[in-house]
């Protein structure tokens, strides 16, 4: 329903997450372009549209994961976005083809204490996998390397522990006993399907475990269908009634 093109994004804990213009569509290779350096031994131009390294990386970053989302790639130029713990932030820069690696320099807006600048590579060889460092605009703060591996976004209903949350309109008998933390649970596996990034720490590190989970957006209204939304209104609804009764009830 929602597999996106994607643009860089590299994901920090991950970050404003709203680059979803459309959830990530298809980030099918388009091709190599192993075009040799001029006779100047100048880098080699990028080719016009390097569609091969679109799409949503995921791997370690520090104590954290990062989603990094390339959605743009055209003549010299790359745009995206990387998600770090709940942190989503956008990424311009330029790159080059050099005998058949393409090079980024990519920058971070700069207006968050978090911001600095991404230099990685991606091998038209082998566009599945990106690797490279982040030197953080803070020159205090230590570099950090990464390898990232591509992981395509697609929105799935049967997944999770609670996936009939997604695939049908819930009765009441299926929440009323339900312990709070299941309740949330359940509630945010909807977001998650949806590659919701939470800024919650202990939802964001609770859905990172997932192999399922692909952070990809911080807006989602617009993709929760009329089922989700339904259940979402009834769950939060037993999350009260757990809250204001749960001492009554032995919960």
């Amino acid at each position: 329903m929602k597999t996106f093109t994607l643009t860089l994004l590299v994901v920090f804990g991950i970050t404003a997450c709203n680059f979803k213009a459309g959830k990530p569509a298809d980030s099918t290779a388009t091709g190599n372009n192993n075009t040799a350096s001029a006779s100047n031994n100048e880098p080699a131009p990028a080719k016009a549209s390097a569609g091969e390294i679109l799409g949503s990386f995921v791997g370690p970053f520090g104590d954290n994961k990062i989603t990094m989302l390339i959605t743009k790639a055209d003549g010299t130029s790359i745009s995206g976005r990387t998600i770090v713990g709940g942190n989503d932030r956008p990424f311009d820069g330029t790159f080059t083809l050099e005998n058949g690696v393409y090079k980024i320099v990519a920058n971070e807006p700069g207006d968050h204490k978090d911001d600095g600048v991404f230099s990685f590579s991606v091998t038209a060889a082998n566009p599945n996998e990106v690797t490279g460092t982040w030197k953080a605009n803070d020159t205090k703060r230590p570099e950090k390397s990464y390898t990232l591996k591509r992981k395509e976004f697609q929105y799935k209903t049967n997944v999770g522990h609670w996936p009939q949350a997604s695939q049908r309109a819930l009765k009441e008998s299926d929440v009323e006993n339900l312990v709070k933390d299941e309740l949330v649970t359940m509630r945010n596996e909807i977001f998650a399907r949806h590659g919701y990034c939470f800024s919650r720490k202990e939802l964001r590190q609770q859905f990172e475990k997932a192999d399922w989970y692909v952070p990809n957006t911080v807006d989602i209204k617009g993709y929760l269908t009329d089922i989700e939304k339904k259940n979402i209104a009834l769950i939060k609804r037993y999350e009260k009634y757990a809250d204001e009764y749960g001492d009554e009830y032995g919960r």
